[in-house]
């Protein structure tokens, strides 16, 4: 019967849809960008619900630091420290994208 239960590393596919996760490139051209620091002060704030992580390549080389937020699939492109801040309380705690941030390629402006 063990096999019908399931082991507790897939338990995270149950979790709430509200969980989100951060993730920051931290490969050669973001990491030269300021990476370190952007990954630094998103790690000051913890967040319930909400998982930082270290990157590897996103593969949009040149335009970091980038942020990919997960699962809604945001990206944000040339994060500096001292706007994670509003990352977390617009995005990240009220559900409000930052446009003037978002990453051209991924999140086109919209013609007002």
């Amino acid at each position: 019967m063990s096999n019908i239960t399931q082991p507790s590393n897939f338990s995270t596919i149950d979790q709430p849809s509200f969980s989100k996760c951060v993730r920051v490139c931290q490969n050669r051209t973001c990491k030269k960008q300021g990476a370190i620091k952007v990954l630094a002060a998103f790690a000051a704030f913890p967040m319930p619900d909400v998982t930082v992580t270290a990157s590897s390549c996103l593969g949009q080389c040149g335009n970091g630091p980038m942020v990919l937020i997960l699962p809604d699939m945001t990206w944000y492109s040339s994060v500096q420290p001292d706007e994670v801040s509003l990352l977390i309380e617009n995005h990240l705690l009220g559900g409000q994208r930052v446009e003037q941030m978002l990453y051209y390629r991924f999140h086109p402006q919209k013609e007002s």
